[in-house]
């Protein structure tokens, strides 16, 4: 395992093949990337998981659970579904969740976070990067420690990952040990020595690749598909094993 994680953001069952066959070390499971990520099928969860087992890579798989795009501040009902899909993830024997919700206010909703994190039970609890959104993201990061959340993923509030490494550098240096922060949004294998280099926990990208598919007709949308190329995972990989953290 790299001292610096490298995790991949997969929306299917070649996805996690992908990137168990290159190395990586953990998977963000997910449906709609082109829409910043859903929570995932049922049939994809159990699988992937039963292809993590097989793997003997108990760790791998993390599951995002969002209810719907178009932000992050969610209703009662929003919150029932996220921890139903939570416990869920837990029963099927993912290793974690990867989860996030706000107030209308701005900041870290830290009921609703709570209640995800007792839901977990036990399963890595990662906080994604709804934190972008916030003004203050240091402090919803204290609180996100506070909650018993693992890790954070964010791009240092940039579109970017890259472009937030000095945000990056600063979270990492004062959470050290207390919350992992992952770097993630538009990471290129390039990135990945300068944003290690600023001490932080763990990477992730998609390492997606558009392939065309057979036609789809009106009704199926593009013919076009997203894959998760194999070369990138590698590459990215070994970008991580060779890089140094400050």
């Amino acid at each position: 395992m790299n001292t610096v994680a490298v995790e991949i953001a997969v929306q299917d069952v070649a996805g996690v093949r992908v990137a168990i066959a290159e190395g990586a070390d953990r998977v963000e499971l997910c449906s709609a990337l082109g829409l910043g990520g859903l929570t995932p099928s049922a049939g994809l969860l159990r699988e992937a998981v039963a292809q993590a087992r097989e793997a003997d890579a108990a760790g791998l798989v993390h599951v995002l659970v969002r209810p719907r795009g178009g932000g992050f501040a969610y209703d009662a009902g929003e919150i029932a579904t996220t921890l139903a899909d939570i416990r869920f993830a837990r029963e099927a024997g993912a290793a974690g969740v990867v989860v996030g919700a706000l107030t209308d206010a701005g900041r870290v909703d830290a009921d609703a976070v709570a209640r995800f994190v007792a839901a977990a039970e036990g399963m890595q609890v990662t906080f994604h990067r709804a934190i972008d959104t916030l003004a203050d993201p240091a402090a919803a990061a204290e609180t996100l420690a506070e909650l018993g959340v693992a890790r954070v993923l964010t791009s240092g509030g940039a579109p970017r990952s890259i472009d937030g490494v000095d945000r990056l550098r600063a979270l990492a240096q004062r959470f050290s040990g207390a919350l992992q922060i992952m770097a993630g949004g538009g990471v290129a294998v390039d990135d990945i020595p300068a944003l290690i280099a600023a001490g932080v926990d763990a990477v992730h990208l998609s390492a997606r690749l558009r392939v065309q598919g057979d036609p789809a007709g009106p009704g199926g949308g593009d013919d076009a598909y997203d894959i998760t190329d194999p070369t990138t995972v590698r590459a990215a990989v070994a970008a991580a094993a060779a890089s140094h953290r400050d």
